[in-house]
């Protein structure tokens, strides 16, 4: 299993639109997505799971790819820079 990072998702979006759009690659096993709590709308990021070759086949298909107008940045979650502690 393998979590992935994504960034720049549309306000619009909501956890069924990401489950949905991910799924064309692979089941997604857990999905947390970032909400506004005063808004109600979308933060611009989520991170998800799915098994290892899925996740790999989802990188390779949506990183970079444009939906509702947003550049979307995928990622696995281990690839992003360290903050806070040393």
């Amino acid at each position: 299993m393998l979590t992935l990072n994504v960034r720049g998702l549309p306000r619009s979006m909501t956890e069924t639109g990401v489950t949905d759009l991910f799924s064309k690659f692979g089941r997604v096993h857990k999905l947390k997505l970032a909400i506004d709590p005063f808004k109600n709308e979308c933060r611009g990021f989520a991170e998800l799971a799915m098994e290892g070759h899925e996740a790999r086949a989802a990188i390779t298909g949506l990183d970079g790819s444009t939906h509702d107008g947003s550049t979307l940045r995928v990622g696995l979650a281990s690839d992003r820079p360290q903050r806070g502690r040393r």
